[in-house]
């Protein structure tokens, strides 16, 4: 009997050995079978993306066309290859984003090269975006206009950012059927305190600030008199500055740009209600024409490309022209982008991971060639954890000896403005929004519905808090603790704007309260260093930094080449298939189904571990 327990054990190892051999196999044909899936699928993507021999080139002197599509960002975002399939075949929409300082770069590129020869403004496909960010584009497109070269722009309805930066053209088109619609900054939100209440959905809010609005959609059917009062300042300051702009480009008086509503209609009476004729006879525009005399007009600047339109190329495809710029300087300012919600842990960009953005600080400080950090920051705030976890990192830079400097983007309000109050210096543009330094907490639970529907909750627990739930509601002990932790929460938000900003509590105490400020403002109040753009910030750094030849260093969580592979794959699907979810609505439906998706998703966003949270949410403009 030995001998066959013997010869069975030694039949069972080999046929072990035989089927890790298979296993082996299998693997290595299943992995050979994808590589050369993926290869094919890389190679049909190339070609259908470059259909030449390399990389793209201007040919012949051609005008630049600047046909942007999508919004513009300040870091492009990781689509999830998985949430991109999905998305997909969902019919989600999957944005294309313009990275502003690939534009900006792109005009100042363009404006040196003499294969352009002037600059085309086509932006139909441009959606709403802030004033801060136009405004820096809007620099760019003034140093190519030093250049002698033309800028030229043309459209068919100019929604409000367009015409923005349509007036900085040499002359403007508009189509005889087109209009400018300029209708001005507002604030506005849905409130949900009624629906709540007819859910039997009980909203436990703590805060502190008078101003601090961002919880008041859920308590409130109405926005409070303390939040009109902010964003009265901040929307007037904002809307005056575009005025200004756009009154200076186009050398009309302010007054055309703000008129009141019988002031219009006497103006549209006078043009037979004729929109695109108001437009010319107003100093809007220069010029009405059809797309075919536009096309004549400008063969006849640019060159006739033969085929019944003029030598140009447009943006994308110029962009991937330009080659790196490789400097050999041996200093470097290291950039590192702090863009979206602020949200605990590891995140995606998009949004502002805690861990994330800390590892991208720790990185720099690490980094011998680096000699300075500045952190751009476009946030309305978020988890106030995460936001001290990457004020931490920014002491901890300072600590060891690298200046940094705080570039405020459109928004640095709230959580965005505690990653930005320990920096050595601040810069912030006059339309930024800052300040909104409180905190708050919001809680939902269920138990009136439950128990409307026959559903109840009972049992022990060992401490006071054990019984505190979503379905049991909340205690009025509980509640109390709550709010003690959320106004220790916001007098160590003051105390340490105050030991950075070498201010008094009180001081702080009086600007703070959740309001909301202009970079301006701000400035005038001491919350920020200076106003000034990106580009300031930079300089700034280095001069603090005592260096005078750098390298400028975007410091950036990696993207695998499989990821960055699949990323470019999905955008290119989805502006091939013009995939938009909201488009399935009628138009009417659809301003409604994005505030409903945002508010949506900022409540996803809310993942602090204490549920403690300093966010602007009336910093959003509409």
């Amino acid at each position: 009997m030995s001998f066959w327990r013997q010869d069975e054990k030694l039949i069972k190892f080999i046929g072990l050995i035989f089927k890790g051999i298979w296993k082996t196999i299998t693997f290595v044909r299943l992995a050979l079978a994808n590589l050369i899936f993926l290869v094919l699928i890389a190679v049909v993507y190339l070609a259908f993306t470059y259909s030449g021999d390399g990389l793209p080139v201007v040919e012949k002197e051609s005008a630049l066309v600047m046909n942007l599509s999508g919004p513009i960002v300040e870091q492009r975002r990781y689509v999830n290859p998985l949430d991109s399939v999905a998305g997909s075949m969902l019919g989600n929409e999957l944005p294309k984003e313009n990275v502003l300082f690939d534009v900006v770069d792109t005009i100042r590129h363009a404006k040196d090269d003499p294969k352009v020869s002037g600059l085309v403004l086509a932006l139909r496909d441009l959606p709403e975006t802030n004033l801060t960010k136009l405004r820096y584009i809007a620099k760019a497109l003034n140093e190519f206009k030093s250049s002698g070269k033309p800028i030229y722009a043309v459209g068919d309805i100019y929604n409000q950012s367009q015409y923005y930066l349509a007036s900085y053209a040499d002359k403007v088109y508009l189509a005889p059927d087109g209009g400018v619609l300029i209708k001005g900054y507002s604030s506005y939100s849905m409130y949900y305190k009624t629906l709540l209440e007819k859910l039997d959905v009980s909203t436990h809010v703590f805060r502190v600030g008078t101003y601090k609005s961002a919880i008041e959609p859920f308590i409130r059917d109405d926005m409070s008199d303390a939040a009109k009062e902010s964003a009265t300042r901040w929307i007037t300051q904002l809307w005056s500055a575009y005025v200004d702009d756009v009154a200076n480009n186009r050398d009309i008086n302010a007054k055309v740009l703000n008129p009141t509503m019988d002031e219009l209609l006497a103006e549209m009476k006078s043009v037979d209600g004729d929109i695109a004729q108001l437009a010319v006879k107003l100093g809007l525009v220069d010029e009405l024409a059809t797309r075919q005399q536009i096309r004549g007009l400008f063969a006849k600047e640019f060159g006739s490309d033969g085929k019944d339109s003029y030598n140009a190329i447009g943006y994308y495809d110029y962009l991937a022209t330009i080659r790196p710029n490789f400097n050999v300087a041996n200093d470097d300012i290291a950039v590192v982008v702090a863009s979206g919600t602020i949200m605990d842990g590891q995140q995606p960009r998009g949004t502002i991971g805690g861990d994330t953005v800390a590892s991208l600080l720790r990185q720099a400080r690490n980094d011998d060639k680096v000699k300075a950090v500045v952190l751009r920051v476009d946030s309305p705030g978020g988890s106030a954890f995460a936001s001290e976890v990457i004020r931490n990192e920014v002491e901890a830079i300072k600590a060891a000896g690298k200046p940094v400097v705080v570039s405020m983007s459109s928004l640095a309000a709230s959580g965005g403005y505690w990653i930005s109050m320990s920096a050595d210096k601040i810069v912030a543009q006059p339309t930024t929004l800052t300040g909104s330094i409180g905190i708050f907490s919001v809680i939902t639970t269920f138990e009136k519905g439950f128990s409307k529907l026959g559903i109840n909750t009972d049992g022990v627990g060992t401490s006071p808090f054990s019984g505190e739930g979503i379905t049991t509601g909340l205690s009025e002990g509980a509640s109390q603790a709550f709010q003690l932790g959320i106004e220790h929460g916001y007098k160590r938000f003051i105390s340490l704007v105050g030991e950075n900003r070498g201010m008094k509590l009180d001081q702080v105490d009086d600007i703070a309260q959740g309001r909301v400020w202009t970079g301006q403002d701000a400035q005038s109040f001491g919350l920020v260093d200076q106003m000034g753009d990106f580009d300031d910030a930079v300089k700034l750094a280095a001069e603090l930094a005592n260096v005078t030849d750098y390298n400028i260093y975007w410091v950036e969580e990696p993207l695998s080449p499989s990821e960055q592979f699949i990323q470019e794959l999905m955008n290119q699907v989805k502006v091939s298939l013009g995939i938009d979810a909201t488009s399935l609505l009628p138009k009417s439906l659809q301003p409604v189904a994005k505030q409903l998706e945002a508010d949506a998703s900022m409540l996803q966003s809310f993942n602090d571990p204490k549920g403690y949270y300093a966010f602007c949410l009336n910093c959003q403009m509409q």
